[in-house]
């Protein structure tokens, strides 16, 4: 694994709106993962979490976070992310939301009851595999 910056080629695929799994750690150490939107701004990602959803329960408890973002055309190639949430807050007014959805869909976040959270992840570590395969990584193929 490599420690950051990424590359200008990971980079750029880290700012196209790609599928990308999230993954948190409960309290009894297991991980835990699910799909989630992001979006990558100056080395950190953005991503919006529900209020009421555990999994914002397990950063707040341990901040340590992994995301690995497929490549929409060629899901062999992807970058993972490995680093912890350095700062929350609730995104009033849904701004980041926002921001993150017209990235994914091209309009505001949809669901504008619930309340949301804004969570930056700093990279301490990233791997990528496919175009974008890290130079430390052994490869046998």
């Amino acid at each position: 694994m490599s420690k950051p910056p990424l590359p200008a080629e990971a980079q750029e695929l880290l700012r196209r709106p790609n599928p990308a799994v999230m993954a948190t750690l409960r309290s009894d150490g297991a991980p835990v993962s699910t799909p989630t939107w992001y979006v990558w701004d100056d080395g950190r990602a953005l991503i919006s979490l529900d209020e009421g959803r555990i999994r914002l329960k397990h950063l707040r408890r341990d901040p340590r976070i992994t995301l690995t973002v497929l490549d929409g055309d060629d899901w062999y190639t992807h970058v993972t992310l490995i680093g912890r949430v350095v700062e929350t807050y609730e995104d009033e007014g849904l701004t980041d939301a926002d921001r993150i959805a017209t990235h994914y869909i091209g309009k505001p976040y949809p669901d504008r009851v619930r309340t949301r959270v804004s969570a930056w992840i700093e990279v301490e570590r990233w791997h990528g595999w496919g175009a974008h395969r890290d130079s430390d990584q052994a490869f046998t193929g």
